[in-house]
């Protein structure tokens, strides 16, 4: 990625106001000992945000941003590079005129992949500064391309598959057609930016479906026969036994696609008339966002740094299993990632490698349970602590006394909203006045699908979607105002977003912040979820709803997809 050098990002961000020279310093400091980039401590610490750094970029280098996510790309410009090229070299050419080609460049300082350019096309190049989206942008035009051609790859390797006569299971796993079939479907599911690879199988054959910004689709139906070299191939990339059929299996294996590497995390369970077989694709290379990229306002991430400057309490986040809790827990530690800290985790998986975070994985066959490893951590002298998740109520016991023995524990929890949160941990057996000691914040959210920037479009609603969102609400019992003269948002569909009109996710999110009413409430005999939602509101506490409709109003999202959400 392009760089400006340390002393010239203080310059202009001093003179900005945005941050002292002493700040700054001590910014500077803290990312080395990291290992991390300034730029990103920058806007993880929400001093600024991705986009002012790269008009921060453009300003210095004094190169033009090339904005592809409202700009044409010329789709045979585009096609003078191939696809491999142009992610190796992190480069789009979206543009040709006279001779010259206009090309988006993730560093268009870089005059070594400039020269190549010019040799490789024998034409002149004008370099663009290109944002991730503008390359994402780009990227998905060579995938529509590979989506027309992924069905026939499939059927040729199938074809073959059938054909091939092999004398064992591990000779049918490393045959060309079966790993040809394998590459195809985890390229073609990148390409798509999917999350996770289901391959089922029925009695009429295998379905392979993928998780698509949240939601699964199908995309091909195979032939049964080849399920067993299907699963070998799977087992043997990622380790796993390929003679075990009968017992649920996990593994993990690494995919490189372009110079980005993929972490693909596999789980085997034995189904009625097979193996399925679930693939979780994580980029290695992910790093944790901050607080505002995951979509939180700013009088949240108020109380979220308010609340993780105590030095000991509990906080949780919940929601249901996929929210993006963990993804939120990794940026609050973060945050907490200093010199003067501690910071110990028991994990189930590790996600994301933390410098300077001693991180364990649970390991049930070595005995490291969530229970059994954070009673070993207390042993490591640690400030802050980080279980994965509270799943019973041993793990929520020992939570709770290192929360009250000065520590400061972060978790996860399985509830549909914040409040709810309490009676969850007092059905953990919890006496009510020990949550009511130790519980500080609780955050639940949800992800939504953005609206694809590309084909946005602005709409007024008809009375009939009117009444059908009011039925929905009453059904929720939730209170909001959809008046039928108000300007709301959609996507029409294109190549960019696979036509669902969506393109992403992030957060909806709501705060109980636990103060003194609050916990007076929590050890009340005649305790109620109303008065604490009552105590909340009164404090300023923003409802996952209004979070949601504040953002459907803004054109980020749509009304459909909070209310799809809210119901998980």
């Amino acid at each position: 990625m392009i760089k400006i050098p340390p002393q010239k990002i203080k310059e202009l961000l001093t003179e900005e106001g945005l941050i002292s020279n002493a700040d700054f310093d001590n910014l500077m400091i803290e990312t080395e000992r990291m290992g991390q980039n300034i730029n990103d401590v920058l806007i993880s610490r929400g001093i600024i945000t991705n986009d002012y750094l790269y008009n921060l970029f453009s300003k210095y280098y004094g190169v033009e941003r090339s904005n592809l996510v409202s700009r044409e790309i010329k789709e045979e410009s585009l096609r003078r590079l191939s696809e491999n090229l142009a992610r190796q070299k992190r480069v789009i050419i979206f543009d040709e005129e006279n001779g010259t080609f206009s090309v988006a460049m993730e560093d268009p300082t870089d005059l070594t992949i400039i020269e190549f350019l010019k040799n490789h096309l024998n034409a002149n190049i004008k370099p663009y500064l290109a944002t991730g989206d503008d390359l994402d942008k780009g990227f998905a035009i060579y995938g529509r391309q590979f989506a027309q051609d992924f069905k026939k790859l499939i059927e040729e390797n199938i074809k073959a598959s059938l054909v091939q006569k092999a004398k064992t299971v591990e000779e049918s796993a490393q045959a060309v057609p079966i790993v040809a079939l394998i590459d195809n479907l985890i390229s073609y599911a990148i390409s798509l930016r999917a999350s996770d690879i289901h391959i089922e199988i029925f009695d009429d054959g295998i379905l392979v479906r993928f998780r698509i910004d949240g939601v699964l689709q199908e995309i091909v139906k195979i032939p049964k026969e080849v399920h067993s070299p299907i699963a070998a191939r799977t087992k043997l990339l990622s380790g796993l036994k390929i003679d075990e059929h009968q017992k649920p299996q996990d593994g993990r294996f690494r995919y490189k696609v372009g110079l980005d590497l993929i972490d693909i995390r596999v789980s085997t369970i034995p189904t009625f008339y097979g193996e399925k077989i679930e693939m979780r694709l994580l980029p290695s290379t992910q790093k944790p966002l901050s607080l505002r990229e995951l979509g939180m306002i700013e009088s949240m991430e108020r109380v979220i740094r308010e609340n993780i400057k105590k030095t000991y309490g509990m906080i949780l986040i919940t929601g249901p299993t996929g929210s993006g809790k963990t993804t939120t827990l990794y940026s609050i530690l973060n945050i907490l990632n200093r010199p003067e800290v501690n910071i110990v985790t028991v994990e189930d998986p590790i996600e994301y490698d933390m410098k300077y975070i001693n991180q364990t994985q649970i390991n049930p066959l070595a005995g490291i349970t969530f229970a059994n490893g954070l009673r070993a951590i207390l042993r490591q002298d640690p400030n802050i602590i980080m279980v994965g998740e509270i799943r019973d109520e041993e793990t929520a016991e020992i939570g709770v006394h290192s929360a009250l023995t000065g520590h400061l524990l972060l978790s996860s929890l399985h509830t549909n909203d914040a409040v709810t949160a309490i009676p969850r941990l007092v059905d953990m057996k919890i006496a009510p006045f020990l949550v009511a000691a130790v519980l500080n914040l609780v955050l639940a959210q949800r992800l939504v699908r953005k609206i694809c920037l590309h084909c946005i479009e602005s709409y007024i609603p008809s009375n009939d979607l009117i009444t059908s969102l009011k039925r929905q609400l009453k059904e929720l019992n939730i209170s909001a105002d959809i008046k039928p003269s108000k300007t709301l948002y959609r996507g029409r569909g294109c190549i960019n977003c696979n036509n669902s009109g969506y393109s992403g996710r992030l957060g909806i999110f709501e705060i109980l912040d636990v103060g003194e009413e609050v916990r007076k409430e929590i050890i009340n005999p005649n305790f109620s979820l109303d008065v604490i939602i009552s105590l909340a509101k009164g404090k300023g506490m923003v409802t996952m709803f209004e979070d949601g409709l504040r953002k459907a109003e803004l054109g980020v999202t749509t009304i459909e997809e909070v209310l799809r959400v809210i119901r998980e």
